[in-house]
């Protein structure tokens, strides 16, 4: 079976639709995340998503504040962050408001590998955009960006049925 079929058999109805959608974001992920591992080597795609906060960040976030950025909990946070820290990436410190509270900073690595690896992968993560034109890139901004109210809105009705 290739992806074509499974797009065609998929595609009669807005209940089938929903679920290819739901199964495309899984399915993307997992490659986008093996093509990123294989290409640079030096950190996972996991990792560098909390790199890539921290460097947007302009303070230093605590691991529950990343973790919600991220969609993860505040453990895997500390995991990833505790191996970007044995690498040379970014240094754990604790929350001056909140001593209990850890923050991640970043190292003069983790800043001279956006500078100069990152940049170099940049160039190639560009070619996952070349399908589509610009009014595309502006459509499919908007709907993921909307995907995140439905996220919000799915988290909250399983939150109500646990109760």
């Amino acid at each position: 079976m290739e992806i074509t079929d499974l797009i065609q058999r998929f595609s009669d109805s807005k209940e089938k639709q929903e679920k290819a959608i739901f199964s495309t974001l899984f399915i993307a992920g997992n490659r986008l995340q093996t093509l990123f591992d294989s290409s640079i080597p030096q950190i996972t795609l996991k990792q560098f998503m909390l790199l890539t906060m921290v460097k947007q960040a302009d303070k230093e976030l605590t691991f529950t504040q990343l973790g919600k950025l991220l969609g993860c909990s505040r453990q895997n946070i500390k995991k990833l962050a505790e191996v970007l820290e044995k690498k040379g990436y970014v240094q754990i410190n604790q929350q001056s408001k909140d001593g209990r509270a850890a923050c991640i900073a970043p190292t003069d690595k983790m800043k001279l590998f956006f500078n100069e690896i990152f940049s170099e992968y940049e160039k190639k993560l560009s070619e996952l955009f070349t399908v589509y034109d610009d009014q595309e890139i502006e459509q499919l901004y908007k709907l993921m960006m909307k995907m995140y109210d439905g996220i919000e809105h799915f988290e909250k009705s399983m939150n109500h049925e646990e109760i």
